[in-house]
């Protein structure tokens, strides 16, 4: 393969010599640096041919082959790195991916927010609580949630920390899929408890049938097992925030003569670090992954086109995610002048919509939700206007849990502000519950979503 030529100059730290939003400010500069040499002689996380994997199957997902589904947490926690907490998330999105199976008639590409996800951005960089001002918390890869200095003091051992528990994450899932727990003939394997309960129950398990009786039917007729029934890939993402981490898994595969972030399949931008002249374009620029960059009502139709001439100078097949976050409010007048630009440019770019972060409210209590309908109304409104202008919408991007909370309110249950505080569990934004997420699914698939 030959090497860009645009990317000569190009190093993991050549980020440094330019403008760095969002980054931590650490009191020993000495112990970075040293905690970044350490993480650089680590195992990978990822390897490039697994990457490569998803980058055909995002290329088949831009010719509209294949549909995308990517969520998970809004922010990791170290706490919550157990097995159970783990397996319920793979288990939610695996639903939900056999609903849009069924319903779309289209593989579907599972990508979680998981296995990194432990930096957010936020939009100051200190917070005051009765008079006191400390840092913000950024996640726990940077300080703790605790509202106290030694909590909201940036550490860099939290890097390492970060690290090990992506790979704890990363293992156990890997050995649940190998084991056959995303096996299409056995989804009884992903149920979860308090599913029972669901009015949307009756409905998924008529999908679980329909599946499992055209496997056999195939099966019989042919004579042999259909293989990606058995086992499904399954990926992982988190923003490419925090860039010393980045950087410090940033390997140079020789007999592929690229660059490759190996602690993620696919990073992406956030909208507040997608400036042209940046540090995190700069960074991004470089590595052959595929790149998802958060595109939203702010963002121009020049700007939009400036980062894919800077971040797929070549046009590649695969490389490029646009995932938008219009908000249900915006969509409509911000869209479609974005497609028409896109277009323009002649560069092949995967779709996805994010409904939640264009949609985050607070509640009477205080308290940050999103409400179903306006998910919902965002969701129907970019298939449409994708629909109208020629387009194609190609995934979806959630916030979401496999855990029973009460983040967001409407959906399935009806559920109200006054709900909000029985199960309140985020620490940063509001996440939809399994069952919010299988209704989504349900819907996007076009099946009838059934109410208590």
């Amino acid at each position: 393969m030959t090497r860009n030529p645009d990317l000569v100059s190009w190093h993991p730290a050549s980020w440094q010599s330019k403008p760095a939003l969002q980054q931590p400010e650490y009191p020993d500069k000495q112990a970075l640096d040293t905690v970044v040499a350490s993480l650089s002689r680590l195992p990978p996380l990822v390897v490039s041919w697994e990457i490569e994997a998803l980058k055909e199957q995002i290329a088949a997902a831009q010719r509209g082959e294949r549909f995308v589904l990517q969520g998970g947490d809004c922010a990791e926690s170290f706490e919550d790195c157990h097995s159970d907490q783990i397996a319920k998330k793979l288990k939610i999105l695996l639903q939900m991916s056999l609903v849009l199976l069924y319903g779309l008639k289209k593989p579907v590409v599972r990508i979680g927010r998981m296995a990194g996800q432990y930096a957010k951005p936020r939009s100051a960089d200190t917070e005051t609580r009765a008079g006191v001002t400390l840092p913000s918390y950024r996640g726990d890869i940077v300080n703790g949630p605790g509202f106290t200095p030694e909590d909201r003091a940036p550490d860099p051992q939290r890097l390492l920390r970060g690290y090990e528990r992506s790979a704890l994450t990363l293992n156990f899932v890997r050995a649940l899929v190998d084991g056959g727990f995303a096996d299409l003939h056995h989804p009884e394997y992903w149920d979860l408890d308090f599913m029972r309960h669901s009015p949307l129950k009756e409905a998924y398990e008529k999908i679980v049938h329909s599946i499992s009786d055209a496997l056999d039917f195939f099966e019989a007729a042919s004579g042999s097992p259909i293989h990606e029934a058995n086992r499904v890939a399954f990926y992982s993402s988190h923003e490419g925030l925090h860039l010393h981490y980045e950087q410090a898994q940033t390997r140079y595969i020789e007999r592929r003569q690229r660059w490759y972030n190996l602690s993620t399949h696919l990073p992406w931008i956030g909208m507040r670090t997608a400036a042209l002249d940046g540090a995190h374009v700069e960074y991004f620029r470089g590595i052959a992954n595929p790149i998802g960059v958060k595109v939203g009502p702010a963002m121009s139709a020049e700007w939009v086109q400036g980062l894919i001439a800077t971040l797929n100078p070549q046009n590649e097949p695969g490389r490029m995610v646009l995932i938008h976050r219009m908000g249900v409010k915006e969509i409509e007048k911000r869209l479609p002048p974005l497609i028409q630009a896109v277009r323009a440019t002649g560069s092949p770019v995967l779709w996805m919509c994010d409904p939640m972060h264009g949609n985050t409210e607070t509640a009477s209590s205080g308290l940050k939700t999103r409400r179903f309908e306006n998910i919902v109304a965002e969701l129907e409104a970019a298939f449409r206007i994708h629909q109208e202008m020629g387009s194609w919408l190609g995934g979806v991007h959630f916030e979401l849990t496999g855990d029973d909370v009460t983040e967001c309110t409407g959906g399935a249950r009806g559920l109200t502000d006054a709900d909000l505080a029985r199960a309140y569990r985020s620490q940063v934004d509001p996440r939809l519950n399994y069952e919010q997420a299988l209704e989504l699914a349900m819907r996007i698939a076009g099946l009838p979503t059934p109410r208590r």
